[in-house]
Order: C-alpha cells, then sequence, then structure tokens
C-alpha cells in the first residue's frame, strides 16, 4: 500500500474564496468515497465530497466486516472506533443443502451500514474534507479533460471546478453514465435483506452464516449476528442479469422475494429467527456491480472507483473492504502523482488490475451459488481435513484461492487432502 506522505510533486493546492473551486471533488460519501476523502484531506488537499443523500441513510447490505475491511480500517486509523460499536463475530458458518455445517474462522464483525457510513463520514470531515448534500449532474469538460462537476443542490446548480474528480456512486450507474463511464448499464447481481430484532435468539446464532441450498439457487441465504438484539438477514445472487452486449443485459428469472421465502421456509433458524423476532422497517433490494468490471476505470481528470469501478466479489457478494481500498488506491494515486495525470491514472489502472485477478477467481468460485452440492462437497471434506479448513479460513484472510477450491484440479484435490 502506498503512503500517504505527499509525493515531490503535489497537486497544487486551491486556497481560492469562493466554494465553486476544490482540489478534489468526490461524488458518493460511501465507504470508498469517505475513504478517499479522508486520506487526501489529511495530506493537506482541499476535498469536497457530496452525496444526494443525507449523511446517516440506510443502505442495502449484509453489514458484514470482513479481513480486507478490517485491514483498510486499520490503514484509516479507525479499526478500533468501528470494533468498539460493531457486533464481533469469530467464524463464518457454511451450511450447505444437506444440513452440514463448517465454521471457518476469521477476524469479522457486523456493523449496519448507516452506522458506518456516518462514521466513515465524520472520520473524513475531521480529516478536514467537506460534505454538501448536493446530486451530480454531469461533468465539466475543457479540452479534453474533466475539470469538475456539474451538481445541483435543491433549485440551484453550481459548477464545481476541481483538478480532479473521483466518482464513488455505489451500483447504481446514473452518475457513470452522465460521466461518460458505463461499459454495463446492468448489475452484476442483487440483494435483497432485512432487520429482525430478536433478543431470543442472541446466543444461538453467532457466527455469519452462509447458507446454500437448491431453494435459493443461483443465490445464497445469510444471517449475521447485527449489535442489540438484531440481526441481518437476507439473500443474494450474483449472476442475475445475462449479459445482451454493446452494455446492455436482461435480467434473468430471478425473485428475489420468492428466493427470500424460499430461504426462510428451508432454513430453520430462519424460520424461527422471522417467527419469535419483529421485522424492523421493510425488506429491502439492491444492484451489486461485481468483479472490477462495467465502467471504465479512468479518464482525464477523473477516476472511478469503489462500487462504481465494481468493487465486489462475486460468489460472496462482500464489498465493504474492497470499496474502501480502491478508493484508498485512488488517492495514493493523485497524491503520488499530483497534477501529472497521465501518471496518477496510469499508477491507478495498475493497481487496479493488480487486483482483477482475484476478484476473477471470486467469479470463478461463485459456480457454488449454481450448484449448491459443491458446497456439500467442501463443507464434508473440511470436517475431515483440518489442511482444507485452513485453506477455507485462508480465503477469508486472502492468503488462499477461493477459485482453486472449486475448479477441476481443486476438487480432485479435495479427496487427497
Amino acid at each position: 500500500m502506498a503512503s500517504l506522505a505527499v509525493a515531490p510533486t503535489p497537486i497544487s493546492k486551491l486556497r481560492l474564496h469562493s466554494d465553486l473551486f476544490t482540489d478534489i471533488l468526490i461524488i458518493g460519501a460511501g465507504p470508498a468515497g469517505s475513504a478517499c476523502a479522508r486520506v487526501l484531506a489529511q495530506a493537506g488537499l482541499q476535498v469536497l465530497l457530496v452525496d444526494q443523500h443525507p449523511p446517516g441513510r440506510d443502505k442495502t447490505c449484509g453489514d458484514g466486516l470482513i479481513p480486507d475491511a478490517h485491514q483498510a480500517l486499520a490503514r484509516l486509523g479507525l479499526l478500533d472506533e468501528v470494533m468498539r460499536r460493531a457486533q464481533p463475530v469469530s467464524h463464518v458458518g457454511c451450511i450447505g443443502p444437506r444440513g452440514g455445517r463448517i465454521d471457518v474462522p476469521g477476524s469479522l464483525a457486523v456493523l449496519p451500514r448507516r452506522e458506518l457510513d456516518a462514521l466513515l463520514l465524520t472520520a473524513a470531515q475531521d480529516a478536514g474534507a467537506r460534505f454538501e448534500q448536493a446530486r451530480f449532474e454531469t461533468p465539466l469538460e475543457a479540452n479534453g479533460r474533466v475539470i469538475g462537476g456539474r451538481l445541483k443542490q435543491g433549485d440551484q446548480v453550481l459548477d464545481v471546478h476541481a483538478r480532479w474528480v473521483v466518482l464513488a456512486t455505489g451500483a447504481v450507474p446514473r452518475a457513470l453514465t452522465a460521466a461518460g463511464m458505463c461499459e454495463r448499464h446492468t448489475p452484476s447481481g442483487v440483494a435483497l435483506r432485512g432487520y429482525v430484532k430478536a433478543p431470543a435468539m442472541v446466543g444461538r446464532i453467532t457466527a455469519l452464516e452462509v447458507v446454500w441450498d437448491k431453494a435459493v439457487r443461483p443465490g445464497y441465504g445469510w444471517i449475521f449476528p447485527a449489535p442489540d438484539g438484531h440481526f441481518n438477514i437476507g439473500v443474494g445472487v450474483t449472476d442475475s442479469h445475462r449479459d445482451l452486449g454493446g452494455g446492455k443485459g436482461a435480467k434473468k428469472d430471478v425473485n428475489l422475494r420468492a428466493i427470500f421465502d424460499a430461504f426462510v421456509a428451508k432454513y430453520p433458524p430462519a424460520a424461527e429467527l422471522m417467527r419469535v423476532g419483529a421485522l424492523v422497517g421493510d425488506l429491502k433490494g439492491a444492484p451489486l456491480r461485481c468483479t472490477l468490471t462495467g465502467a471504465k476505470w479512468t479518464r482525464p481528470g477523473l477516476i472511478v472507483t469503489g462500487e462504481a469501478a465494481g468493487s465486489t466479489y462475486s460468489f460472496t457478494g462482500e464489498g465493504i473492504g474492497k470499496a474502501m481500498e480502491t478508493g484508498m488506491l485512488a488517492a495514493d494515486a493523485i497524491l503520488a502523482h499530483g497534477d501529472d495525470d497521465t501518471a496518477a491514472r496510469a499508477a491507478y489502472e495498475a493497481a487496479l488490475t493488480a487486483l482483477k485477478p482475484k476478484f476473477d477467481l471470486y467469479e470463478r468460485a461463485n459456480r457454488v451459488n449454481a450448484h449448491p452440492w459443491l458446497a456439500d462437497l467442501l463443507i464434508w471434506r473440511a470436517k475431515k481435513s483440518p489442511r482444507l479448513l485452513k485453506r477455507m479460513s485462508g480465503v477469508l484472510n486472502e492468503t488462499s484461492n477461493p477459485g482453486n477450491l472449486v475448479s477441476l484440479k481443486g476438487l480432485s484435490r479435495l479427496f487427497f487432502e
């Protein structure tokens, strides 16, 4: 990971009286945008962070913080504060169609995105970034380079000039399209989640439970214990749309509500949770953009980061850690190369290219969701093989290859480990 220190060729620091000029304009105050803003503001740059939603909005997510999220939060200096608020978890419980289970150890936690995003935004502001609620309309351009963004705040339209614009606008492609960066308008996947308050289930569901079954194919179900007697329950499908070419796609025959109902009916702890608990709010759905595909990563003056760039893992749908990581990589590239547009873009694209093989392996592992019997096989062998269990833990900690577990070679190795 690059140093936070400003390189010998730092970006110019504008300190004009008008609010219409800033060093960095970041669109989107989720994990990627706030992480990027904090790093840049800590380095002394003038950062304007905008989001069309007010702080503390709800965000559909599984809320799981796996080891890559812990590492990103540690670099931001926020891990201890997050863990004081989060529900710590020591294992991922993998449950197969036949009811077999294996608990994979890892450094894990759960914190609702409403709280996490608010904490990250506050941390960015504490570092010196300014936040405004406004909607991004279109980039400002001059001589083939993005030089800012046109924002709408209420009835007022503002043109904000910046040395760099960072798009961290999540899975909805409107801003990507407006900026000319969208290569695929349909999502990679979709998810549906709800919160259930069930104090009676505290201590009974203690792991991040992930469930595979024919009833929820081609996806998976989950139950994650959250703070204060709450549970995050949901289903996800990370292969929900077929590619029609030209950036277009069509949704497959996927009914998330039907898959959710099937999950609750099939998995007894889910049925009990819904029976003894109280649903807090409505079930909410959201798109996913996975595998670092679907958008251009850069153009002159502009960087795309976080889920807008596809930073969510296929197979698991986890994306908080990689969103923060890519946001910080964008900040690193700007700090290292400043006004050298070509060098900054090349550095950022090289960093994402280095990450891409890992995302591709998760894409390969996504076959477990389509063929749940593979989960049964992995669980059966992991119960008999400490070495395989260690490899599965390594997948969580990003020291093992998830795709190899379900490759033909990997499946044959299962019988000899």
